[in-house]
């Protein structure tokens, strides 16, 4: 049993940054991969970035790569999406993670087996 917690979403322009945190609790999370997750009006859920359960590895979807960064604090059960040079496209709700038992390098939602509430990022052009 776990609960996450997103925030740090907002409106924001076309350039600018934000930073979504992800505060777990009811259990710890630090030997599970997370990651975060964006749904866009009338989109799937695509994976956004994951990270390995001590941080070294870390996967990062090609549209993100260069300007979002992933990253895990364990010792306060919270991971976060530092998020640069924001897009339009970047506009969706988005949602932290946790990978189900052994799902090491999983990229698919349905292998996610633990979600948050989400936070809506909105960038303007």
């Amino acid at each position: 049993q776990v609960q996450l917690v997103e925030s740090g979403g907002g409106l924001v322009q076309a350039g600018g940054s934000l930073r979504l945190s992800c505060a777990a609790s009811g259990r710890t999370i630090s030997g599970s991969t997370t990651g975060w997750f964006r749904q866009a009006p009338g989109k799937e859920r695509e994976i956004v970035a994951r990270i390995s359960p001590t941080g070294k590895m870390k996967y990062y979807a090609d549209s993100v790569k260069g300007r979002f960064t992933i990253s895990r604090d364990n010792a306060n059960n919270t991971m976060s999406l530092q998020m640069n040079s924001v897009k339009p496209e970047d506009t969706a709700v988005y949602y932290c993670a946790i990978a189900n038992t052994n799902y090491y390098y999983a990229n698919r939602a349905a292998d996610f087996g633990s979600w948050g509430q989400g936070t809506q990022v909105t960038v303007s052009s």
